[in-house]
């Protein structure tokens, strides 16, 4: 675990941060701070706003997801592991997206079904 702690504790980081914009995003979609305006035309922009808002609250949720994945595979030993082939994925990779989970090849061939 001590070969990817560095690793580890950007992925933290990363959590805690968006953790707060997520949350931050779901109070501006839910119009918790200020409610909708009483403008028809208004509202309907806000509206827009809001699914802007809401994609990208699944996005932030999903990057979420996948570093928590990230995390448990770190604690349990078998982080950087390829789940398409069992290969190791390559440093490089890590660095650049250190929640990926497949290496270059497979991702790739995942990306083309």
């Amino acid at each position: 675990m001590k070969k990817y702690e560095a690793i580890r504790q950007q992925l933290l980081t990363r959590r805690e941060e968006l953790n707060r914009r997520v949350n931050k995003l779901a109070n501006s979609a839910r119009h918790i701070d200020e409610p909708l305006t009483p403008d028809f035309s208004e509202q309907a922009v806000e509206r827009q706003n809001d699914e802007v808002l809401e994609a990208l609250g699944d996005a932030g949720r999903h990057e979420l997801v996948q570093i928590n994945r990230a995390l448990t595979h770190i604690e349990a030993g078998n982080y950087g592991i390829c789940d398409g082939c069992g290969k190791t994925i390559p440093a490089e990779r890590l660095e650049v997206l250190p929640y990926s989970d497949l290496c270059i090849s497979c991702a790739e061939k995942q990306a083309a079904d």
